[in-house]
């Protein structure tokens, strides 16, 4: 079916939004999560985009998104051959050229109608705004087991060390103004699971306040991180962060990636 009037007029004109999925071997999740983001974007009153970063799948993730059908929300693919869904994050926000940005997981655990208030609030001035489990309003449906429930608060007591202030740094919905999101991102180390925490870090450290909001979040299945196996790489990635937080620029340019223990990241 060919595209609508109104999806040419759409199309024609730069993106107010660009909103990035990091992907790796999401064949089964992607499509309804396209789906819902693409419609939700279409009924908005402005141009809006949507980037799927490959992150080196071994499925058909590539595949569905180059063949996605045209419609009033472009959806376009950047390849991004270092593991890592940080390095995913990264690769996507740097492709990205609108006034503002943001990245989702591709299950959408997060509610979208937090979309709305998102966007409200950078058009307001705002610059971070994320979407937090830990806000008092939020709805949460958690089927975590105890071991993870006990390993998400210390990650979280370790974050806060270097993220004061912010209660929920791993929710996967983060919107940014879109020159900080790609000035942050050039700047971005951490490929794996803590990469929210350097991100988050870096924009506190260049004065931008982080506004949290309360969010409807769903534990979706198919979530990847195993805290026997995980753990102990993640600490060493908090601890990385945080020398390179202390550390003075160095003229000498540095490698934009360190070789991750194992990428995990991905829900």
């Amino acid at each position: 079916m060919p595209p609508s009037p109104q999806g040419d007029e759409r199309t024609s004109r730069p993106p107010l939004l660009e909103i990035v999925i990091p992907a790796y071997n999401e064949e089964g999740r992607l499509p309804g999560g396209l789906l819902q983001l693409c419609a939700k974007l279409a009924r908005m009153p402005f141009p809006s985009s949507v980037i799927v970063v490959d992150n080196d799948s071994t499925d058909r993730t590539a595949e569905i998104v180059e063949t996605w059908p045209r419609g009033p929300v472009p959806v376009r693919l950047i390849r991004c051959a270092t593991p890592g869904k940080g390095a995913a994050v990264r690769a996507g926000l740097l492709g990205t050229s609108a006034p503002f940005v943001g990245f989702l997981d591709a299950d959408m655990a997060t509610d979208l109608g937090a979309i709305d208030v998102a966007l409200g609030l950078l058009l307001s001035g705002e610059r971070v705004v994320i979407g937090s489990r830990g806000h008092d309003g939020s709805l949460v449906e958690n089927r975590h087991s105890k071991v993870r429930e006990l390993g998400a608060f210390g990650f979280r007591g370790l974050a806060g060390l270097l993220v004061h202030g912010v209660s929920d740094t791993q929710c996967g919905f983060k919107f940014f103004d879109g020159v900080l999101a790609r000035d942050i991102a050039a700047q971005l180390r951490t490929p794996g699971f803590a990469f929210d925490v350097e991100l988050l870090a870096r924009c506190l450290r260049q004065g931008s306040e982080v506004t949290e909001i309360p969010v409807r979040w769903r534990d979706m299945p198919g979530s990847r991180f195993s805290p026997a196996r995980h753990t102990f790489g993640i600490v060493l990635e908090l601890g990385r962060i945080w020398l390179r937080l202390r550390a003075r620029p160095r003229p000498a340019a540095r490698p934009a990636w360190e070789p991750p223990l194992d990428p995990v990241g991905y829900p």
